[in-house]
């Protein structure tokens, strides 16, 4: 029998005003989420409840919280990542490679700080996906970052590229991505060679602009500090002392991953960004992003870091979508897995 329990959390006034939400939004998200009642009485929070869901509710408030207390704006995009971590809690607590106490996961995550966006905003890692992808650029000489959208794959490597870069750790960076399109004919292009290959880089510099500023960017880019271009520039060179961000690396050919990553030289540091699930390439055409994962994945000083919808940072509708079309795939697969079977055992059968 599962007995109802009260528990009482004392909060200060902004506290309180941090973690409500709008409307009381992210406290009725996580009663729902966990069926508890929450009430305010004078700025002691009560969580009533049956003793296991009013205990995480309790744990999680007590997180936002802390949140709070360290500067943190709370979103709703924490409440929904710290919810998640609860549900997951006893999955993460057999993970001996997560070495985050699961009580102060959020705020070991908040704590990261990168570097601060031109306005002020920081940047930071915001999932235990991207805190474990934040912390393998900087201990491994090549990351490959794996996700689906909205996983921040391009945007914290841009902002630790950027953070090397103000330091003085590298000399220059050089961005790069394959210049395929995205599912469409877009036919001729005009204008001169820049302007031709601008529309397939432009992720890349919205990030730049944000980061560093655009006059900042555009005077680095003049004294060729900081390089964008199409994956088919980097042949032939030899990159030292740079920080190297290959974007869309799903739609490279094995060709051109192996060009690529030949190119890395002395004091250089490497991300690899992809999703698996979005290839522009020719049908049959094999994805050298494929490729490399099995062929370099016993090599030291190589990293592979796999996100997934859990770590998307988007709008909540993106991770539900992210999940949707996961959960499709799974099932399509298994179907095809299945129709594959009954084929060849038919072929036994008829032999």
């Amino acid at each position: 029998m599962k007995y109802i329990t009260e528990i009482r959390i004392d909060l200060t006034v902004d506290e309180m005003r941090n973690i409500f939400g709008r409307n009381d939004s992210y406290m009725k998200k996580i009663e729902n989420n966990f069926g508890v009642e929450i009430t305010d009485r004078q700025g002691q929070l009560r969580i009533v409840g049956r003793q296991e869901d009013a205990q995480k509710a309790a744990d999680i408030i007590r997180q936002l919280a802390k949140l709070s207390s360290a500067g943190s704006n709370i979103e709703e995009q924490s409440v929904d990542y710290a919810i998640t971590l609860k549900e997951d809690s006893d999955d993460m607590g057999s993970d001996k490679d997560t070495e985050i106490d699961n009580d102060s996961i959020l705020l070991d995550i908040d704590s990261d700080l990168i570097c601060h966006t031109t306005t002020g905003k920081p940047i930071k890692p915001k999932t235990l996906g991207q805190k474990k992808y934040v912390d393998s650029i900087r201990s491994h000489m090549i990351t490959f970052g794996l996700g689906p959208a909205g996983t921040g794959k391009t945007y914290l490597a841009m902002a630790m590229a950027i953070t090397a870069f103000q330091k003085e750790e590298v000399s220059r960076i050089i961005l790069t991505r394959p210049a395929i399109e995205a599912g469409e004919k877009l036919g001729f292009l005009p204008g001169d060679l820049q302007s031709k290959v601008d529309p397939y880089l432009r992720p890349l510099y919205d990030a730049l602009y944000q980061i560093m500023g655009t006059e900042r960017f555009l005077a680095n880019m003049e004294k060729g500090l900081i390089e964008v271009a199409p994956l088919a520039y980097m042949r032939g060179r030899t990159l030292d002392n740079a920080y190297i961000i290959l974007d869309e690396a799903q739609n490279t050919t094995p060709a051109q991953m192996k060009m690529f990553l030949t190119r890395i030289g002395f004091g250089s540091k490497v991300i690899v960004t992809g999703d698996a699930t979005q290839k522009d390439l020719a049908p049959g055409t094999v994805s050298g992003l494929d490729v490399a994962q099995k062929v370099l994945k016993n090599i030291d000083d190589i990293a592979v870091c796999n996100l997934t919808s859990k770590d998307v940072v988007r709008h909540p509708l993106v991770q539900k979508i992210v999940k949707a079309y996961e959960d499709y795939e799974k099932k399509e697969t298994a179907r095809s897995q299945r129709k594959s079977a009954i084929k060849r055992e038919a072929r036994k059968r008829s032999s």
